[in-house]
C-alpha cells in the first residue's frame, strides 16, 4: 500500500513539472530568445521595450480565475478540461509563428500572437496551480512548488537558450518547431491526467469572484501578504535589478550579460528550487526561510565588489549564482504558504491573487531599487536589501510561530451554493 502511495504522488508531481515546464518554454523564448532575435533583426531597444508590455498580462491573471474555479467538465476533470484546451492553445499559438521567418520585419502579428501566447500560458498556469491545491498534500506542498521555481528556470533556459541556439544553426522554423514539440509533450501528459473528481460545491460567478477578498480573511494571511511577501520581494527584487546596470558599467559585453544572467546561473536556481523544497518537508517552512534568508544576504554582501566596479568573469558567476539560488529559496517558501492558504473549491482564485501580489511588488521592486541607486549608489541600495529581507524573515518567522499551525483552508471554504450539473469549460 505504501507502494501505491509513492508511485501516486510520484506520477502527481510528475504531471506538474510538465506543465510548469512547458507554459514556460514559450515565455522564456518570448522573453529571452525572441528579444534577442528581434534585436539581431535590428529591432530598435524602444520597441523590445514594448515587447515586455505583453508580460504584464501574467500579473493580472487573477482577474479571471474565478472563471475556472467556477466552470469545469465533470465527466473530463474540472481543471483537466481547461488544461486539454489551453495546452492545445499553447502549442497552436508556436505554430502560429512560423510563417514569420523574419519576425524583425513582421512585427506587429508576432507580438500578437506573443501576447495571445502570454495569456493562454498565465491562464493555464491558474488551472495547473489549482490542480496542484487539489493533488498536493501539506507535506508535499514544499516539493511541488519546488518544482514549480524550478520548472519556470528550467522552461525559460530551454526556451530562450536552447531555442535560439536552434536558431542560430538551423533558422526559424525548426526552432519554432522545437518549441512546440517540447510544449506538447505537456497535452500529452494531460491527456493521460486522471483529475480525481471534485467534492466540493461549486458557487456561482459573483460568488467565485468574492473568494479574491475572502482569501484575506484566513488566520494570519493578511500579514503574510502585505507584511512578509512584500519585505522579501521588494528586498531581494531591488538588489537584483542592480544586477545588469552594475554588469554593463564594470564593462562586460551585452552577450556575456545575456548568457550569464539568463543561463549560466539558471542552473543553480534550478537546483535550489528542487532542494529547496524537499527541504520544507524535512525542516519546515521556518527553516527553509531562514536559510534562504541568510544566503541571500551573504550573497549580496558579496556583490558588493560588482557594485563597485570590480566584476571578474569567475568570482561574479561564482556570486551571482549563490545569489539566484538564495532568492529561488525564498520564493519556494513564499510559494508553499500561499498555497498553505489557498482553498481546495477556490484553489485557482486564491493561490493566484497571493502570488499575483508578490510579482506586483517584483515589478515595483526593480523601479526603486535604481531609482534609490541613481540616488545613493549601488552598495546603498544593496545594504538596504539585505535589512528588507531581514524584517521579511523575521516577519515570516512570527507569522509561521503564531499561524502556521493554523492555517487550514479546508475549515475556510469559499463562498458556495450546491452544484447544478454540469458546467463544460
Amino acid at each position: 500500500m505504501e507502494h501505491v502511495r509513492d508511485r501516486s504522488a510520484s506520477g502527481r508531481l510528475g504531471t506538474l513539472t510538465a506543465l510548469y515546464v512547458t507554459q514556460y518554454l514559450g515565455i522564456g523564448f518570448i522573453t529571452v530568445g525572441l528579444t534577442a532575435i528581434l534585436r539581431d533583426g535590428g529591432t530598435s531597444l524602444e520597441t523590445l521595450a514594448l515587447l515586455n508590455i505583453v508580460g504584464l498580462i501574467w500579473p493580472i491573471k487573477f482577474l479571471w480565475a474565478p472563471i475556472l474555479d467556477r466552470y469545469g467538465s465533470r465527466h473530463r476533470g474540472h481543471y483537466r478540461s481547461w488544461l486539454l484546451v489551453l495546452q492545445l492553445g499553447l502549442v497552436l499559438a508556436l505554430l502560429a509563428l512560423l510563417p514569420f521567418s523574419r519576425p524583425a520585419e513582421q512585427l506587429g502579428p508576432v507580438v500578437a500572437i506573443a501576447a495571445l501566447y502570454v495569456l493562454l500560458s498565465a491562464t493555464q498556469d491558474v488551472a495547473a496551480d489549482a490542480v496542484a491545491v487539489r493533488l498536493l498534500a501539506e507535506r508535499a506542498r514544499g516539493t511541488g512548488n519546488g518544482i514549480q521555481v524550478a520548472a519556470s528556470y528550467l522552461g525559460n533556459l530551454l526556451g530562450g537558450g536552447a531555442c535560439v541556439v536552434v536558431y542560430d544553426r538551423f533558422g526559424w522554423v525548426p526552432a519554432i518547431l522545437l518549441l512546440a514539440a517540447l510544449t506538447a509533450v505537456g497535452l500529452v501528459v494531460v491527456w493521460r491526467f486522471r483529475e480525481p473528481p471534485r467534492v466540493d460545491r461549486v458557487a456561482r460567478t459573483s460568488e467565485a469572484y468574492r473568494a479574491l477578498l475572502s482569501a484575506f480573511g484566513q488566520p494570519g494571511c493578511r500579514w503574510w501578504t502585505f507584511v512578509v511577501v512584500p519585505l522579501v520581494y521588494v528586498g531581494a527584487g531591488a538588489a537584483y535589478a542592480l544586477v545588469t546596470p552594475a554588469l554593463v558599467d564594470a564593462g562586460w559585453t551585452l552577450e556575456r550579460i545575456g548568457v550569464v544572467t539568463g543561463v549560466v546561473i539558471s542552473v543553480p536556481a534550478i537546483l535550489a528550487g528542487l532542494l529547496a523544497g524537499t527541504g520544507i518537508g524535512r525542516f519546515g517552512r521556518s527553516g527553509v526561510l531562514v536559510a534562504g534568508g541568510v544566503a541571500l544576504a551573504v550573497a549580496t554582501v558579496a556583490m558588493l565588489p560588482l557594485l563597485n566596479g570590480h566584476a571578474p568573469l569567475g568570482g561574479t558567476v561564482a556570486v551571482l549564482g549563490c545569489f539566484m539560488a538564495a532568492y529561488t529559496v525564498l520564493n519556494v517558501v513564499l510559494y508553499t504558504v500561499n498555497m498553505d492558504y489557498s482553498r481546495p473549491g477556490s484553489g485557482g482564485t486564491d493561490f493566484t491573487v497571493l502570488s499575483s501580489f508578490g510579482l506586483v511588488c517584483s515589478f515595483v521592486a526593480a523601479s526603486i531599487g535604481l531609482a534609490a541607486a541613481a540616488q545613493v549608489g549601488y552598495p546603498a541600495v544593496a545594504v538596504a536589501s539585505v535589512v528588507l529581507v531581514a524584517g521579511g524573515v523575521v516577519a515570516g518567522l512570527r507569522h509561521q510561530r503564531r499561524y502556521g499551525g493554523r492555517i487550514r483552508p479546508d475549515d475556510v471554504p469559499a463562498p458556495t451554493v450546491p452544484e447544478r450539473g454540469t458546467v463544460v469549460a
